[in-house]
């Protein structure tokens, strides 16, 4: 004789659904309000931050690491979204454009880059942030798009300033042409660059 145990009916899904509906728009709800929350907590933190003066606005101090962070990470997002990198330099490499870049850096960029002596200004000593020095830390490397980007749009959080505005395409690209080569120039570039100085008033 078999013995059979009765076996228990499942719960149809239906029955569950208002409560396990309830259990999932409670904790999505939760999710939202602790998130908000958090926000608000963070906002309210750095506020009482900047407003006590924890963080210093002096700029004869070392960069704090999260500026630091902040900086580079931001540059790199938006030199990868402008798809600058893949952008060729169309000037040739001719004495006439690379003198005229010359030209233009002993202008705007030699007060914070240094000149060809390597000699740096009060001006990039005291720069925040530390400016890179051309003549030991080039961007001979760098693709030429990457360059005129940094040059064209200037980099926040820097220094740097946008010359978009205040030189022509050709002006750029021929700064351009003159930061790619530098390392390299050809005889006459080089004796131009070789004479170019910052301003007395300006070195020590």
């Amino acid at each position: 004789m078999k013995c059979t145990i009765p076996r228990r009916k499942r719960k149809s899904r239906s029955q569950d659904t208002p409560s396990r509906r309830w259990q999932k728009e409670t904790m999505i709800k939760g999710i939202f309000v602790g998130t908000a929350l958090a926000l608000e907590l963070a906002a309210l933190g750095l506020f009482i931050v900047v407003k006590t003066g924890a963080i210093s606005a002096n700029a004869d101090q070392r960069t704090p690491r999260i500026e630091r962070w902040a900086a580079k990470t931001s540059l790199r997002a938006s030199l990868q979204h402008s798809g600058s990198a893949a952008i060729a330099n169309p000037l040739p490499a001719t004495n006439e454009n690379l003198i005229a870049g010359i030209k233009l850096y002993a202008q705007d960029c030699a007060i914070c880059h240094a000149a060809a002596s390597g000699n740096g200004s009060d001006v990039a000593k005291g720069l925040y942030q530390d400016p890179p020095q051309f003549h030991r830390e080039g961007v001979e490397d760098d693709p030429a798009g990457i360059v005129y980007w940094k040059i064209a749009h200037g980099m926040r959080w820097t220094g740097m300033p946008a010359f978009g505005k205040t030189l022509s395409e050709k002006q750029l690209w021929q700064l351009t042409l003159f930061l790619q080569k530098m390392d390299h120039l050809p005889p006459v570039a080089q004796r131009a660059w070789r004479q170019v100085h910052v301003a007395a008033a300006a070195q020590r």
